[in-house]
């Protein structure tokens, strides 16, 4: 296990925040509006803390709105699309390490080979990472992390869960987080302060301008369609792109073939 360090720790979680926030942000106008305070909620067996969650979204959802969206649409406006893509390629390659090692986790001897020859071919050919040449030469991303490895071997997922800052989770998928950022080997092993704080800053603020034009995707009850679309992407990653079943099927017309 490598040693914990909350002065690193706490800057992976941020980044953490910015995909879970960005995956809740949304123009209010237009939307349906939650039950009023006191009100009953639904009943729900897959979301029996619907009542807490909800009140947590709506945390999230406002720094969201007033800190994190706007410095991510700054961002966007005066960075050049060529410049965003690179820094977006150079942190996505950074993942391959983790995909590698869950991937072996898992006994995905192929998408173990694809992990290895992403990093090393972006790497080496793709100037660090900036520019991604693998998926050029027909070696896509396979996304795999902790928590799909502890679907693959049976764990359950556990109830739905709103969680403060770092948004829609549950509980096998926040263990899965955990393990992967205290336990697994990761490329940001290699960099040292204070520009791993540096770096780490920039791909917060990336990834949630990056997450700006899902936004139009949102419709309905926001906290619903979040909740939909997080459980869905799971699903869909634990089982390797075939969804087995949908228990917010009823809820919203919401399918992962949207995005």
């Amino acid at each position: 296990m490598r040693e914990f360090d909350i002065r690193r720790w706490a800057p992976g979680m941020l980044l953490f925040m910015a995909l879970a926030l960005g995956a809740t942000a949304v123009q209010a106008q237009n939307l349906q509006e939650p039950p009023m305070e006191g009100e009953a909620m639904p009943a729900n067996t897959d979301d029996p803390y619907e009542n807490w969650n909800r009140k947590v979204y709506a945390f999230n959802d406002a720094i969201d709105r007033w800190f994190l969206r706007p410095v991510a649409s700054g961002y966007r406006t005066v960075t050049p699309d060529i410049v965003d893509r690179g820094v977006t390629n150079f942190f996505n390659n950074l993942t391959e390490i983790r995909n590698f090692t869950n991937s072996l986790f898992q006994l995905k001897g192929e998408s173990a080979v694809v992990a290895f020859g992403r990093f090393t071919f972006n790497t080496v050919f793709g100037l660090g990472g900036i520019f991604d040449v693998a998926t050029a030469w027909d070696l896509p991303e396979r996304p795999e992390d902790f928590g799909q490895t502890l679907g693959h071997w049976g764990v359950g997922s556990g109830p739905y869960l709103m969680l403060p800052l770092l948004g829609p989770s549950t509980p096998r998928h926040f263990s899965g987080l955990a393990s992967d950022s205290f336990m697994l080997p990761s490329a940001w092993d290699a960099v040292d302060s204070p520009e791993w704080y540096y770096l780490r800053t920039l791909q917060i603020v990336d990834k949630r301008a990056d997450l700006i034009p899902a936004e139009s995707f949102i419709s309905g009850d926001q906290y619903t369609f979040v909740r939909n679309a997080f459980l869905q992407r799971r699903e869909f990653l634990i089982n390797d792109g075939k969804i087995t079943e949908d228990p917010f099927a009823d809820d919203d017309d919401f399918m992962l073939e949207d995005f």
